[in-house]
């Protein structure tokens, strides 16, 4: 999926010219990086609140396009209002095509109710992780990993190092030597209740 973030230049900076400009409907940036000077920005509040809904939005290379000139650039930061609707700032990081880039990207679960520990053996489905720093270039970076769970039993779990990965992808919990579990399957439901409930009390002894 592609995304373009249309913004302008912005000259005026501070807190009180930051706040007038989210009053007028506007989210102030910066874009910097790739070893240029870095920019600050505006854009339109409405169209941004829009595409960070987009689960893919967060994890792909976006098209920053300021005043006509369109560099490719990462979502680096994003400041939102504690209670509001409202996006307080932006941060775009630009890309280098010929370096490899860091980035988390979600994880998406398939199979999940028809694993036969939940299916057939009544297990709880626990998903332990939901996204991994992956490091590739640009353009082989994935929107997201699938996992398969077709096969899980009770008992039972995945590892990072069975996540299949597109050609070009790493992980760098693997590269570190770290395998964490991604998804498990819990028991069975009601042997995990039994186990919950409270003893029931010790009948009393005889002549007690």
């Amino acid at each position: 999926m592609k995304f373009e973030v249309i913004a302008t230049k912005r000259d005026v900076q501070g807190t009180g010219a930051s706040r007038r400009l989210r009053h007028a409907g506007k989210v102030p940036g910066i874009v910097y990086g790739a070893g240029k000077d870095a920019v600050a920005i505006e854009m339109d509040h409405n169209d941004v609140l829009l595409q960070l809904r987009k689960e893919a939005f967060h994890s792909s290379v976006l098209t920053l396009n300021v005043g006509g000139d369109k560099e490719p650039v990462l979502l680096r930061d994003v400041q939102v209002h504690p209670f509001k609707r409202q996006v307080l700032h932006i941060d775009f990081l630009r890309v280098d095509k010929t370096h490899k880039i860091h980035i988390k990207v979600p994880l998406h679960f398939l199979n999940g109710e028809n694993a036969p520990g939940v299916k057939l053996q009544g297990g709880v489905l626990s998903h332990v992780i939901t996204e991994v720093e992956v490091i590739c270039l640009a353009d082989k970076l994935p929107e997201y990993l699938e996992v398969d769970l077709s096969d899980l039993a009770a008992g039972h779990s995945v590892h990072l190092s069975q996540v299949k990965l597109p050609a070009g992808v790493e992980c760098a919990a693997l590269q570190r030597g770290e395998d964490p579990t991604v998804a498990t399957i819990l028991g069975v439901r009601g042997e995990a209740e039994a186990e919950a409930a409270p003893a029931a009390p010790a009948a009393p002894a005889e002549g007690a």
